[in-house]
């Protein structure tokens, strides 16, 4: 019993969560004492909070609005390339905030391709910068994810069920109510909500596109607590707000789910019935609408920028290295958390899922500021702002990385648990040779995930860094506001290379390893 209870005292997974917990929780609680208090908020965080709540809910209805018609026209037509378009459509989610802001500008800003079509016919200029653009913006990084999850909800009915209705003559509007309906009750919350925290808690979007007072949300809001006025404890009030706000989200979407009951089928991969009529151009539509908003953006980044690469001065590829190392330790430290987790949950304990999931309703700005708090007195804020990075974004990345592995962790657990627990597989002769061997293809994925968000994230180094030790989406971002608008296009195009080259490698290597 003593050896028993050590080694649950010692599992790395309820360590992982307990660090987990301490870093989420107790960096929020040093910014409060240090600030020796909450403050009180004033109209204008006031503002910032009702705005966040709004264009939070806007975008992911709107995002999840449009993924119906897109993912049911996906679903149930076959053609040429079908597979390497939902690739391409879920590229949007991994690239870097900056250069997608960078290419919905050139493609909707003032000189973008929609004000020079709108021009000929005397209609006045659109503007991107605003409430207007920060939802265009998260809609459009958010859209694949709800695109892949309703699609994916699709995929779930039954075949048998789409061909019975068909046998038995149902209508569209008949296939709809019985089946599709209830399977969009099902889906639609846990979509609605994936995009609603995303958007909740987002910064690089509102810093870009925000527009003034008048769109601000409340991770800005936090940033310029912070920047300008060093007020910590306003910065704390807002941070546990927006944690707040969270955890109500996740609450009410979970009463909002609704079980389609569709039962078990016989997992043949049968093709949907075609759709009927007009319905079959709908869908095509609905395909070529979401594939030009999701890819010409890109498309206007990568010719705009390419031809200028061979000129990016040395400051961009010495960037561009120190991007690169700190997203593979962060990849690194992520993929080591997600593992212990996984392998814990997988063994029953429930809260350690709850705490790896946590750093989703955290603000990265408060949990680096805390950081930086508790560690002033070993070194300056630029000397650590790139660990402190590192460990940011390794946290934030955690709860995609686990969801990733914990199906598979599972499935590991029932298929060969009891088998190695007979042989006396343990420690690392268990990692070795079962754990990473089995769950080599999901670690690859959840790798490459982790390094491409590392690679482009824009968040707390905007807080700390000197314009010295500058990460790559920081250099694109000053560039930028230095109106050297050729030079941060190039930028742009590297940024979006080595990002998706992380993902490929990671993903690939893994899906070899599993091959072997």
């Amino acid at each position: 019993m003593a050896e028993r209870f050590r080694a649950i005292a010692l599992s790395p997974g309820m360590i992982a969560g307990a660090a987990v917990i301490v870093l989420v929780i107790g960096t929020l609680a040093v910014v409060a004492a240090t600030a020796g208090g909450l403050s009180a908020l004033g109209p204008w965080d006031w503002r910032a909070v009702r705005f966040t709540l709004w264009q939070a809910a806007l975008s992911a209805t709107l995002s999840a609005l449009l993924a119906v018609p897109v993912a049911r026209a996906l679903a149930r037509r076959r053609f040429a390339g079908r597979g390497l378009l939902i690739t391409l459509l879920g590229a949007p989610f991994i690239l870097p905030v900056i250069v997608a802001i960078m290419g919905l500008i050139a493609v909707f800003g003032r000189n973008g391709l929609v004000n020079a079509a709108l021009a000929p016919l005397g209609l006045g200029p659109v503007s991107i910068y605003g409430w207007q653009g920060v939802i265009l913006a998260h809609v459009f990084f958010n859209l694949p994810l709800a695109v892949r999850m309703v699609l994916h909800g699709w995929q779930a009915i039954p075949a048998e069920r789409f061909r019975l209705a068909q046998s038995l003559g149902f209508t569209p509007a008949d296939t709809a109510r019985h089946l599709e309906r209830p399977m969009l009750r099902e889906v639609l919350p846990g979509a609605w909500l994936a995009v609603f925290l995303v958007c909740l808690t987002s910064f690089a979007v509102a810093l870009a596109l925000g527009g003034g007072p008048r769109a601000t949300t409340i991770e800005l809001a936090i940033y310029q607590a912070f920047r300008f006025d060093f007020d910590m404890g306003k910065a704390a009030t807002l941070g546990l707000i927006q944690v707040g706000l969270c955890l109500v989200a996740l609450l009410l979407s979970r009463r909002a789910t609704v079980t389609a009951g569709f039962g078990a089928g016989l997992d043949r991969d049968l093709p949907l019935p075609a759709p009927p009529g007009w319905r079959r151009g709908a869908d095509t539509a609905a395909i070529l609408l979401a594939a030009a908003f999701l890819l010409v953006p890109m498309s206007f980044v990568i010719l705009q920028g390419a031809p200028r690469i061979p000129a990016l001065p040395d400051a961009v590829w010495s960037a561009a290295a120190r991007s690169v190392v700190m997203a593979l330790i962060s990849a690194a430290l992520t993929l080591t958390l997600a593992l212990a987790l996984a392998l814990s949950v997988a063994e029953g304990r429930s809260w350690v899922e709850a705490a790896g999931m946590l750093p989703i309703v955290a603000s990265p700005l408060v949990l680096g500021t805390g950081l930086f708090l508790l560690l002033r007195n070993v070194a300056s804020a630029p000397q650590m702002a790139l660990p402190v990075t590192v460990i940011i974004n390794a946290v934030m990345a955690l709860p995609f990385a686990l969801r990733i592995l914990i199906p598979a962790a599972r499935t590991l657990r029932a298929d060969y648990g009891r088998l190695a627990d007979s042989l006396g597989m343990r420690g690392m002769a268990r990692l070795r040779l079962l754990t990473l061997p089995r769950l080599s293809g999901p670690l690859g994925f959840a790798g490459g995930l982790s390094a491409a968000l590392a690679m482009g994230d824009l968040g707390v180094i905007t807080l700390f860094a000197d314009s010295r030790n500058p990460t790559l989406p920081l250099q694109l971002y000053q560039l930028m506001n230095s109106y050297r608008m050729a030079d941060a296009a190039a930028c742009a195009v590297v940024l979006m290379a080595i990002s998706f080259a992380l993902f490929w490698i990671f993903d690939k290597g893994g899906r070899l390893h599993a091959a072997l």
